[in-house]
């Protein structure tokens, strides 16, 4: 790969587990479950932002989560609360991050770190290494070499000449990001976060799927990986690892929404939160739903005024609609 930075090897196996997670995704469209319902959204969410933080020895549970997210108090550590409001705080505006930015990347670990660390957001400033109960197992490079080998992994990123999947891009990121150690703390969570943040590149469907999850109930193999590559000198392994990871989290996605079709109801829905402040027309409504025909768009948008859900103004090409708050 162009002067061997990330250095990885594209092997059978890992094009064996695109095509699967390729066909999981295509089941999921011909489905209409591009979007679960809104509970199991939320519930994923919890699990996502419970189990990243309990590989770094957040003790807080999924019911504590949820008391945090509907807004109420729990009993808890002070630190591992603090560590939940935060990731609520990051978790709940993917949308407005972007992956290919490294000035989003660092405002993310500003927020997810804010009041965790003194120097929440910049680079560390000195060495460091990574311990294993008495035995070091990784030191990262020089902290001098952090910002060079950050924006080199970026540029990797936004690098389209390669056409290299997302999915592929997303693990090997996540691995760098782990062996450079770019913070002097939150490394582990943030490259959990940056790597769905590209993989919903790939398909938007990732904003809603846990791999963090499946990453948890697997967490020493996770390290034993990391560990690996760093031996090899690249991410091969791990890419492997994550892209199975990713496949049991997508089949477990397809199992608890029964493969249900989206109805119109699901469909409004959905258009409300992502709409739910713009001014839109059919076209717009259209592009969030590709299966849907121009007709049944209609039906769905006029189903809404007669619910009383949706504001319609104007005739024709005109026409614009708007979700009532």
């Amino acid at each position: 790969m162009q002067d061997k930075f990330p250095p990885f090897t594209i092997t059978s196996l890992i094009l064996k587990k695109c095509q699967q997670i390729a066909h999981e995704l295509g089941v999921l469209e011909g489905a209409k479950i591009n979007y679960a319902p809104i509970k199991l959204r939320k519930e994923n969410q919890i699990k996502t932002i419970q189990s990243s933080l309990a590989i770094e020895g957040n003790s807080l549970t999924t019911e504590q989560i949820t008391a945090l997210l509907e807004g109420k108090r729990i009993v808890g550590p002070k630190k591992d609360i603090l560590e939940v409001n935060n990731a609520i705080k990051v978790y709940s505006n993917l949308e407005k991050l972007a992956p290919l930015s490294i000035s989003s990347f660092k405002q993310a670990h500003k927020i997810l770190m804010n009041n965790i660390i003194q120097n929440n957001g910049q680079w560390r400033q000195k060495g460091v290494g990574i311990f294993k109960g008495q035995k070091i197992t990784h030191v990262a490079p020089p902290a001098s070499m952090v910002d060079h080998l950050i924006t080199r992994l970026f540029k990797f990123l936004n690098n389209n000449a390669l056409n290299i999947p997302w999915i592929i891009k997303g693990s090997v990121f996540h691995y760098e990001l782990e062996f450079i150690h770019p913070f002097s703390d939150g490394n582990g969570r943030m490259g959990r976060l940056w790597q769905q943040l590209i993989f919903m590149k790939e398909n938007p469907i990732f904003q809603y799927i846990s791999v963090e999850t499946i990453i948890k109930k697997n967490q020493a193999k996770y390290y034993d990986v990391l560990a690996k590559c760093d031996k090899t000198g690249d991410s091969t392994d791990f890419i492997g690892f994550s892209l199975e990871q990713t496949l049991i989290a997508l089949k477990e996605y397809g199992r608890l929404s029964s493969l249900k079709p989206m109805d119109v109801n699901m469909r409004l829905q959905h258009a409300k939160e992502v709409l739910q402040h713009k001014l839109f027309s059919r076209k717009n409504y259209l592009e969030l739903y590709r299966n849907i025909s121009s007709a049944t768009a209609s039906r769905d948008l006029e189903k809404g005024v007669k619910l009383n859900i949706i504001t319609k103004t104007g005739k024709q090409n005109l026409t614009r609609y708007s979700f009532r708050r």
